[in-house]
């Protein structure tokens, strides 16, 4: 079923005949959405948020407004080899400050749960959230999602790529993920990508069960998921496509020759900005411009993120797949659902 690179084509890769080494879809920027993905998910109508709760109001009585000297930013851990550290995020922080008058400061966290925790907490007051902490971040830290990064090209998102190794001949669909001879890696319980949309996707759509018809290892984050693969401490595993190309571009161990993809889902919207509900309507105005007013073409942000513009979202709308994803799978938005 290996095809040959030239013979994939993007908007029919026939995934029910053909796997393709995972250069040949990143020749073709499959790893990414389009705008065209992002408008559907907008124009959607939807009543009501299908699983958990709506993103709270701003509160009516001011001495409930939070007015911090600096607004700290976060950012959720980083997927590429050597991380982020606060410099690439300078372009931000001194369009913060412009637009609020404000100090800023970049917080760096190391883990999914740490950067709700720190919304939550009122340590963090805007924040890059992972699209699957998203509805957490909603539901226990009082987040307000309200832009999404989009590439010069038109590209945004991701999906999910059901990947293996380049030279695992006997896996070829996802239903070989449920042999008892396969070790399938997941990412972190709360990752979109790494868990809760296989664990829905891969039963509506291949009758295989994750966690019933094949046991689980958890390897702590998608890069570590690609790294195992590609050692071959894991055969096989559901990796965020942008997270794959981050961690083999930054490894020069690595190659896209090395990965096969069985299966690929349609776009997911990348993790969202979003600010605390409480703050000062003021410095929301100022957040809300640092980056929807802003092209951050040529700055360092723009490199590390790829993103040189940002979009308005709404949470219900944009959101509504992975609440669904995560109703189908039962998910409880507590703090020990998002740690476990």
């Amino acid at each position: 079923m290996l095809a040959e690179d030239s013979t994939f084509e993007f908007s029919n890769p026939n995934w029910a005949e053909n796997n393709y080494l995972a250069n040949a879809l990143v020749d073709e920027n499959y790893q990414r959405g389009q705008r065209a993905d992002l408008e559907r998910m907008g124009d959607r109508e939807v009543e009501e948020v299908p699983h958990g709760s709506p993103v709270r109001e701003a509160p009516e009585d001011e001495s409930e407004w939070i007015d911090p000297d600096t607004i700290v930013f976060t950012e959720s851990p980083s997927e590429d080899v050597e991380g982020r550290y606060e410099d690439d995020f300078q372009a931000v922080l001194d369009r913060i400050e412009e637009e609020t008058g404000k100090n800023a400061e970049f917080q760096k966290v190391t883990s999914y749960a740490a950067s709700v925790e720190a919304m939550r907490s009122e340590r963090a007051h805007v924040a890059n959230f992972s699209t699957g902490t998203t509805a957490f971040a909603v539901n226990l830290a009082g987040a307000v999602p309200f832009a999404v990064g989009m590439a010069d090209s038109g590209a945004f998102g991701y999906r999910l790529f059901a990947t293996t190794r380049a030279d695992a001949d006997d896996i070829q669909s996802v239903e070989d993920f449920a042999r008892d001879d396969v070790n399938v890696a997941h990412s972190e319980p709360a990752s979109n990508s790494g868990h809760q949309a296989p664990s829905a996707l891969f039963d509506q759509n291949f009758g295989v069960t994750p966690d019933e018809d094949y046991e689980i290892s958890f390897s702590g984050g998608h890069s570590q998921t690609t790294r195992g693969i590609a050692a071959g401490d894991y055969d096989a595993g559901p990796i965020c496509s942008t997270c794959l190309v981050d961690t083999v571009e930054g490894d020069s161990n690595l190659s896209f020759d090395d990965f096969k993809v069985v299966w690929a889902s349609n776009p997911f919207p990348n993790g969202p900005l979003a600010y605390r509900y409480n703050l000062h309507p003021d410095i929301v105005e100022g957040i809300r411009k640092a980056w929807l007013d802003t092209d951050f073409s040529g700055t360092r942000y723009a490199e590390r993120t790829d993103y040189t513009q940002f979009l308005p979202i709404e949470y219900k709308r944009h959101w509504y797949d992975i609440m669904v994803i995560q109703g189908y799978n039962g998910v409880e938005y507590t703090q020990g659902s998002l740690s476990e």
